[in-house]
């Protein structure tokens, strides 16, 4: 275990004029406070307080930050207490304190929602003061280097938190040396099989290759030397077992056929220098074509700079190297610690939060920035998990606009990283001048002019073609607005209909003297609940005329024959407005499935329109005296025929089990080339989607083409785009559409 007087010498290495007074008084009070308490391997508990600090002072963190390292867990654990600790060490040391005493509570790998809420609170404790998190992923470095003592089932979920939250976190702060070692660790863990396997592959490979990193490694020194770059250092290592396991599986590569296992460094003094050793390499050994990458012109989002590139270097083996200045070294290996203290000896509490040229700060500020945005915890969970895995690439605006996207990003998505505006108006997109598809994936470097239009609204299936949180989110925004105006056109008919009915005239400004009697914020939010069956009309006719009497008659439904049902005959529930106490208690005594609806007698019937409707689709109900309910989806022509007859309408849902395992039908055309295989070809696409053909109809088209119509079984409208997309590809197909009639 590290000792008092060690850690002080370790932060006086790097800060000379250290506040020896202050981590003394903070490592004696810890130590009273944790007093006999013991790790789960038997240490006294105060050995990993010090270990986290011992961590930090790698980062040359200052000694306000190693003070907090050494009381992180007292008020967790200890009888200490936020008020004590203020008093003892001032109010900054104690919200720090505090802080991470609340982020200790977090369960981030509980159900989606609870995670997500608490990922929330984890950033916002962060966007305070970053030193937080310093702290945090310092501690659970140690935890994950002491995880042997815990239980299987322990190790397994702390190791997944680690590998879901912490290490990418790591690494959006530039802290690439820890997050790489918290991806190993955890896949330790997760993974045992693959980890031992993957470990010693590459310990054989090393015994193997015996001598072979030191002798590349003094063989670019001297060529480095000769050519005039005298200080240059060349540093070799062996990739990370993760760090290799990754690529097999993203690559789809066997080990064998792994050819950069080795990664070297190249540091020089400056930036000329960084493109000097550039140039003396390449002039030496051929360049693997494809493989350089310039992040000194252009920074990654986490401040990281280097120079990559990979050459059939010494002994014919493939090498990957990197080129940077010290200081480029630095902030890889710490990120975000490698800043204030680096930019102002000066500066007592190196408060990193106020550090304006941190990129991987202003990530995280924009992140919280995105909890304003009014998503919902499961939509910003993940959002940040985009963000925090994805690596980029890098394109630019006609005007020379830099703008860092996640790798497979497409034109939908970099019109929503220009303005939320721009990607709602986006109809079209000029890649590097030529007109191209907006499903086409960016490359680094791309140009990117967007064609708008201002009647243009995003439709919802760009939410599966698109890669960012933030697209994905302002596409669902846009689509909860069309369908709340859809909405609100329906309400607005039935309370025109039922204000006629009554011999009054319907208006809004009639409504908002009333707001606070039906619920609603505003007037629009009113009469689109109308539409959605949330509110009566005949409720609004009342508020709006309290004195208004209904003359007609109504009878009062009995006990049998007042409520019914709605389901399908696949099981599926629809949920259905205008729910009375009444029918809440139907409810309960028929059981917690039953969905009652007033107004008919008996058991209503329910139907899918010929075409069908799959769980995905936005669908509405159809009331006829004689058929019970149809249903179709929103997009249906026939709908247009009900466009007079507001009453009819019925907003419905649906509420599908999780265990629910029933198809449902759709119904496309696909015009195929009339030729000897094309059909069985179609079919072959159809059954490796696992979707079931239900009928099939055939007719001649044309000359050379004819026209299949498949009512096909779906899970989904996932798997149903899915296979569409499919068929599109083959090259007997020219065109596969969906039909709702």
């Amino acid at each position: 275990m590290m000792r008092q007087y060690e850690l002080v010498e370790r932060v006086q290495k790097y800060k000379p004029d250290v506040n020896e007074a202050l981590l003394n008084k903070a490592y004696v009070y810890a130590m009273q406070k944790h007093g006999q308490q013991k790790r789960a391997s038997g240490d006294p508990y105060i050995s990993h307080p010090l270990e986290v600090a011992a961590i930090l002072t790698e980062m040359h963190l200052d000694e306000s930050t190693i003070a907090v390292a050494l009381l992180h867990d007292t008020i967790e654990d200890t009888t200490a207490t936020r008020q004590e600790i203020d008093g003892l060490f001032g109010e900054d040391i104690g919200a720090l304190v505090e802080g991470l005493t609340k982020i200790k509570k977090l369960d981030l790998v509980t159900k989606k929602a609870k995670q997500a809420e608490n990922l929330r609170k984890l950033l916002l404790a962060i966007s305070d003061d970053v030193r937080v998190l310093l702290v945090k992923l310092a501690d659970r470095l140690h935890n994950m280097r002491t995880l042997d003592h815990m239980s299987a089932e322990k190790r397994a979920r702390i190791s997944e938190e680690t590998m879901d939250i912490y290490a990418p976190l790591a690494g959006r702060m530039g802290m690439q040396d820890m997050r790489e070692e918290l991806e190993n660790l955890s896949f330790r863990h997760i993974n045992p099989e693959a980890y031992e396997t993957v470990t010693r592959r590459l310990q054989e490979l090393s015994e193997r290759n015996e001598g072979l990193i030191k002798k590349i490694e003094e063989e670019l020194s001297e060529l480095l030397q000769a050519e005039g770059l005298a200080d240059a250092q060349v540093k070799g290592r062996q990739k990370k077992p993760y760090s290799v396991f990754r690529k097999m599986q993203s690559k789809s590569l066997s080990f064998e056929q792994l050819s950069d296992v080795w990664g070297f460094r190249i540091i020089v003094s400056d930036i000329p220098a960084c493109y000097r050793a550039l140039g003396i390499v390449h002039t030496r050994w051929r360049v693997v074509p494809g493989r350089f990458k310039d992040y000194i012109s252009t920074p990654k989002q986490n401040d990281y700079q280097s120079i990559h590139t990979t050459i059939i270097g010494p002994s014919r083996q493939r090498i990957e190297l990197q080129i940077r200045t010290k200081r480029m070294h630095e902030i890889a290996e710490y990120g975000i610690a490698a800043h204030a203290l680096y930019k102002d000896r000066d500066t007592v509490s190196g408060d990193l939060t106020r550090t304006p040229t941190s990129n991987a700060y202003s990530w995280l500020r924009r992140t919280i920035e995105s909890l304003a945005e009014g998503d919902n915890p499961e939509e910003f969970l993940e959002h940040t998990k985009l963000e925090l895995f994805q690596d980029q690439v890098f394109c630019f605006t006609p005007k020379g606009q830099l703008i860092a996207l996640p790798r497979g990003a497409t034109p939908i998505d970099f019109a929503y990283a220009v303005h939320t505006n721009i990607g709602d108006t986006c109809v079209g997109a000029k890649i590097n001048g030529r007109i191209m598809p907006l499903v086409t994936r960016l490359n680094n470097g791309d140009e990117v002019e967007i064609i708008r239009s201002g009647i243009q609204v995003p439709p919802p299936a760009w939410e599966e073609i698109v890669v960012t949180g933030k697209a994905r989110a302002a596409i669902r925004r846009a689509t909860r607005a069309a369908i709340r105006k859809q909405y609100a056109g329906l309400g607005y008919r039935i309370l025109e209909r039922t204000f006629e009915r009554a011999g009054k005239t319907f208006s809004r400004e009639a409504l908002k003297p009333v707001l606070h009697r039906l619920g609603q914020k505003d007037v629009e939010d009113a009469i689109a609940a109308v539409g959605r069956g949330e509110l009566s009309s005949l409720d609004v006719l009342r508020a709006v005329f309290p004195d208004h009497q209904d003359e007609r008659v109504t009878v009062k439904p009995s006990a049998d024959d007042g409520w019914f049902n709605m389901r399908s005959a696949a099981g599926m529930i629809f949920k259905l407005p205008e729910r009375s106490k009444e029918m809440a208690a139907a409810e309960q005594a028929e059981g917690p499935e039953a969905l009652p609806i007033r107004g008919l007698s008996g058991n209503a019937e329910v139907h899918f329109s010929p075409a069908g409707a799959v769980p995905g689709d936005r669908i509405v109900g159809i009331m006829d005296k004689d058929k019970g309910i149809t249903i179709y989806p929103i997009q249906s022509p026939i709908l247009q025929q009900f466009d007079e007859q507001p009453e009819r309408w019925i907003d419905v849902r649906w509420d599908l089990d999780e265990a629910n395992n029933s198809r449902f039908i759709a119904r496309i055309a696909v015009s195929a080339l009339n030729e000897p295989g094309t059909l069985a070809e179609v079919a072959q696409a159809i059954a490796t989607t696992d979707v079931n053909i239900r009928s099939l109809s055939m007719g001649r088209v044309a000359a050379d083409f004819s026209e299949l119509q498949f009512d096909l079984e779906v899970w989904d409208l996932r798997q149903l785009n899915h296979l569409m997309a499919q068929l599109k590809e083959l090259p007997s197909i020219s065109m596969v559409k969906r039909l709702f009639e």
